[in-house]
C-alpha cells in the first residue's frame, strides 16, 4: 500500500485563527497531517528563533485524530518547523505549509512575515514549502478562494517533482478586487514602508509607542510582479531563493583587492 504523503501545517496567527482551519480543510484529505502552531498570535516574527527559554509543547487530543495531530508550541513559527522535523514527525514531511495568513505578505512584507519564515525554515531543510497569505485581515474575512488557490498548489506540488529547495510565497487577493482572476508567477515589488511611531501612554501612565506606517511600490506599473498582480485580481506566486548573496556585486567587490592587514607583533 502507497504510503500517504506527510504534511506540516504551521503559522504565525495561532491555532483559533480561521485563515488555519480554511487551510486544514485543504491538507487533511491530501494525506497524513501534523498541525504545529504558535500557541498564540507571532506576526513579524520572520526567522526568529528561541534560544533564551525552553520551549513548551501541548498536544490538543480533542482536535486530533489517526491521521490529523495537532498541537501548539510556545515559541515563533520557525520554532514549530524546527521542533516537528527534529523531534515530532515519525518521517521527513512530503510539504510544509505555512498560513493561510491574515494579510498581506507581499512586495517587502515577506522579510518580516513569520508566515513566510516558517515556510523558508522547510526549505532550507530541502523541502517544498508555501507560504499563503490573504489579504485580508478582517476577523470574519472569507478563505474560499485562498483555499481553492491553496489546494491547487498544493496537489500540484505534491504530484510533481521539483528542484529542492522550494519556497513559494503565495499571496491571495482580498474581496475587493472580486472573483480571483488566475494564478501569475510573479517576481517580488520593489518597495518599503515609511515607518511612524505613534506616541501612546503606557498601562504604567509612561509613553509607549505603536508602529504605524504606509507602504510605497516603486514600481507601480510593472506588470511581472506580486502587486500588480494583487492589485489586477490575481493570486501572486514568487518563488524565493535561500540563497541571499548578490552576486552582481562579487566582481566590483574582489576587484578592490581589500586585504586584512594586522599589526606586525612586537619582539620581546
Amino acid at each position: 500500500m502507497e504510503e500517504r504523503p506527510l504534511i506540516l501545517v504551521t503559522n504565525d496567527d495561532g491555532v483559533e485563527a480561521a485563515g488555519l482551519q480554511a487551510l486544514l480543510a485543504v491538507v487533511r484529505p491530501l494525506g497524513e497531517v501534523y498541525a504545529v502552531v504558535p500557541d498564540g498570535p507571532r506576526s513579524g516574527m520572520s526567522h526568529a528563533i528561541t534560544v533564551a527559554r525552553p520551549l513548551h509543547l501541548t498536544r490538543h487530543r480533542d482536535r486530533s485524530s489517526d491521521d490529523f495531530h495537532c498541537y501548539t508550541l510556545s515559541g515563533t513559527p520557525v520554532d514549530c518547523v524546527k521542533l516537528a522535523l527534529n523531534k515530532l514527525l515519525p518521517r521527513r514531511p512530503d510539504l510544509v505549509v505555512s498560513g493561510i495568513n491574515h494579510g498581506s505578505n507581499a512586495s517587502v512584507n515577506l522579510i518580516y512575515s513569520g508566515t513566510v519564515g516558517a515556510a523558508r525554515e522547510g526549505a532550507l531543510n530541502g523541502i517544498p514549502s508555501l507560504g499563503l497569505s490573504l489579504l485580508d485581515d478582517r476577523p470574519g474575512a472569507d478563505f474560499g478562494e485562498a483555499a481553492a488557490v491553496s489546494r491547487l498548489l498544493i496537489t500540484h506540488i505534491l504530484s510533481h517533482h521539483y528542484h529542492r529547495p522550494l519556497c513559494l510565497n503565495v499571496n491571495i487577493p482580498g474581496p475587493e478586487h472580486g472573483p480571483v482572476r488566475g494564478i501569475r508567477i510573479c517576481r517580488q515589488t520593489h518597495g518599503y514602508w515609511t515607518e511612524e511611531f505613534e506616541e501612546v501612554t503606557g498601562d504604567n501612565g509612561r509613553p509607549a509607542y505603536l508602529l504605524r506606517g504606509s507602504y510605497h511600490n516603486l514600481e507601480p506599473q510593472a506588470r511581472d510582479t506580486d502587486e500588480w498582480a494583487l492589485k489586477h485580481g490575481y493570486a501572486a506566486v514568487v518563488p524565493l531563493t535561500i540563497d541571499q548573496t548578490r552576486y552582481d556585486d562579487l566582481p566590483l567587490l574582489r576587484a578592490l583587492n581589500l586585504t586584512l592587514t594586522t599589526p606586525e607583533k612586537k619582539e620581546n
